[in-house]
């Protein structure tokens, strides 16, 4: 089967607005959570990992002479798909005959824009700028946007499978290039915080009042965020054409618990097959896997899941693994493929991210995360880091697991 390649990366997030931003955060144990800024909410209280920009200064990023009628959502993808291409030192266009992907996913899409202007657009006798909105909600109103604007035609799809959704948007990129459909293909996910969303998960009583702390036995739930981030996959022909290689994609896998609505099996049967799968489809072994970027929400159900499956997996000495939620907050349909940057960062630099909050074991489990900086660790003798896990896990029951590894032969 065809490999596939990973030459580009791009991300906005709250403790960054660009790769670059977004890493030297996580090296340096800062965190995003914060005040709500820019959404005005009754619930403006509740810490949250919001992009330090407005929309107008995010249009302004977008380096586009027009952003009437791009929801805050769109924006955010404009910003970090464009990175992603530069990163990959290339040109979208079709006359090169390169065939090119689009694959974007959501949550909530235009959700944001939509719900100011909700009682307006319920007056069809109303005139107002607000009628540029009146069709953002649909969730594949921003791959089809930033998708002309990137001048890409051969293939679009918009992906919203809770929050696995930009993982799954980067299998099915693999598949297509696997399968020889594609040659490459952009491929993550964005999602912009609004009331929706917030006042979803206030209602299912898991958002904390206090900066989230995945794996905590005192964890209460969820800080939410906002994000955007793409990869760049090409097919070995062309990620070998001279070019920067950040890893190579050797396994996926979906699963579902078929559980229950918004909750994960106990046991976490989803989570361990989907890690299973991906590991055996990269041909490893659990013992090849060096760290893994997990999940993490910090509710009760979630981490007592993952932690479940990582233990069966991999036993009582399980590799390194931590959250990164912490640091940017939940973002949703982003959150699988701003981990995916993170993963590959990690693969890159030799670098384990700090569990932030974490103070206190679980009852339940015998493991724990990574609990304080790596370089405060100096008794310890690490391996260098080749094979990384991704793990996005999301309501319905949908668990996604990548798997990225290090290119020896670059």
């Amino acid at each position: 089967m065809p490999r596939v390649y990973v030459t580009g990366m791009g991300a906005i997030s709250a403790i960054g607005h660009n790769v670059a931003e977004a890493f030297q955060s996580l090296c340096d144990e800062w965190s995003g959570i914060g005040t709500m800024q820019y959404l005005h909410s009754q619930h403006a209280s509740m810490p949250v990992g919001e992009v330090s920009l407005t929309d107008a200064e995010l249009g302004a990023m977008t380096g586009l002479p027009d952003t009437t009628g791009l929801t805050r959502t769109t924006l955010l993808s404009i910003i970090a798909a464009k990175e992603a291409i530069r990163d990959a030192g290339i040109t979208i266009s079709e006359a090169n005959g390169i065939r090119t992907g689009f694959i974007s996913a959501t949550t909530t899409g235009g959700m944001r824009e939509f719900e100011r202007y909700f009682h307006e657009l319920q007056d069809p006798k109303a005139v107002g700028d607000f009628n540029q909105y009146a069709d953002t909600l649909d969730s594949a109103d921003h791959t089809e946007k930033v998708a002309a604007i990137l001048d890409i035609h051969d293939y679009i799809s918009t992906v919203s499978t809770a929050c696995s959704s930009s993982s799954n948007a980067i299998i099915l990129g693999a598949q297509l290039i696997k399968h020889g459909h594609l040659d490459r293909v952009i491929c993550g996910g964005a999602d912009a915080l609004c009331k929706f969303t917030i006042n979803g998960f206030k209602i299912l009583m898991i958002l904390d009042s206090e900066p989230c702390r995945p794996f905590d036995q005192t964890r209460k739930g969820i800080n939410l965020g906002e994000a955007a981030a793409y990869l760049v996959l090409e097919s070995e022909a062309l990620a070998r054409d001279g070019r920067v290689i950040w890893g190579e994609l050797t396994g996926y896998s979906n699963t579902n618990d078929a559980f229950h609505q918004t909750a994960s099996s106990p046991n976490g049967d989803g989570a361990l097959l989907s890690m299973q799968q991906a590991i055996m489809m990269a041909g490893l072994s659990s013992s090849d896997i060096n760290y893994i970027n997990a999940h993490g929400t910090a509710t009760e159900n979630n981490d007592l899941a993952e932690g479940m499956a990582i233990q069966r997996l991999f036993g009582t000495q399980p590799p390194l693994f931590s959250s990164t939620k912490a640091y940017t907050g939940h973002t949703l349909a982003a959150a699988g493929s701003l981990e995916a940057v993170f993963s590959l960062l990690a693969i890159a630099h030799d670098r384990f991210y700090t569990n932030l909050n974490f103070k206190n074991k679980m009852e339940e489990l015998e493991i724990e995360p990574i609990a304080e900086s790596i370089s405060k660790m100096v008794d310890i003798d690490f391996d260098p880091i080749e094979n990384v896990l991704s793990n996005s896990f999301g309501f319905g029951g949908t668990n996604t697991s990548l798997l990225f590894s290090k290119v020896k032969d670059a």
